[in-house]
């Protein structure tokens, strides 16, 4: 946690200085889903897009394999990579309308209701949820009764279904809520 405190009074103060951005740093997508999510913020929108986009593209090499995976999917007993993401896809453009019912879960590690601009004036919380509506809708997840969200800080993937609930990593909440750029590439939606 000082580390955390540490960085984020260093890039207050080289900001405060005109030193301008720090140079992006060498971490891959899969790293920053295992380290804590909040050093995200600080990162540009164009770095933390970078990170959604390489996820992206894992869930395209990764649809239907069995083992690990960025985003596992349980299906008939067997764990498998989900149906693939589209870069194209705005995460934060919920496409369900809220037909399924979530409930978040309230033990242990919740998502924060502060209103941040990483999430583009969202709170984590509500751009969990329209992120969560997302991927329900684009893995064609049905439910007779409330999904659980659960907030799997440290996991070593993205978002997992996983016996009825759905576990979604904070730090891909920071990569999937930065602006998309109108230049972003596209991949092939399946």
């Amino acid at each position: 946690m000082n580390r955390l405190v540490l960085i984020s009074a260093a890039l207050v103060v080289l900001s405060a200085c005109g030193v301008g951005p720090l140079p992006a740093r060498a971490v891959s997508s899969t790293q920053a889903l295992s380290g804590t999510a909040e050093w995200l913020e600080f990162e540009s929108p164009a770095v933390r897009q970078e990170l959604f986009r390489e996820l992206v593209r894992g869930s395209v090499a990764q649809q239907g394999q069995i083992g690990t995976v960025l985003f596992p999917f349980m299906q008939d007993g067997e764990l498998q990579g989900a149906r693939a993401l589209d870069l194209r896809a705005d995460l934060l453009q919920a496409p369900d309308a809220g037909v399924l019912q979530l409930t978040f879960d309230t033990r242990g590690d919740r998502f924060a209701e502060d209103r941040r601009e990483a999430f583009q004036g969202l709170s984590e919380r509500e751009a969990t949820e329209l992120i969560a509506r997302s991927l329900l809708h684009r893995w064609n997840v049905k439910s007779s009764g409330p999904v659980l969200v659960i907030r799997a800080a440290g996991a070593p993937y993205a978002a997992a279904w996983i016996d009825g609930a759905l576990r979604i990593n904070p730090a891909f909440v920071y990569m999937a809520a930065a602006p998309n750029s109108a230049s972003a590439p596209t991949a092939s939606s399946n």
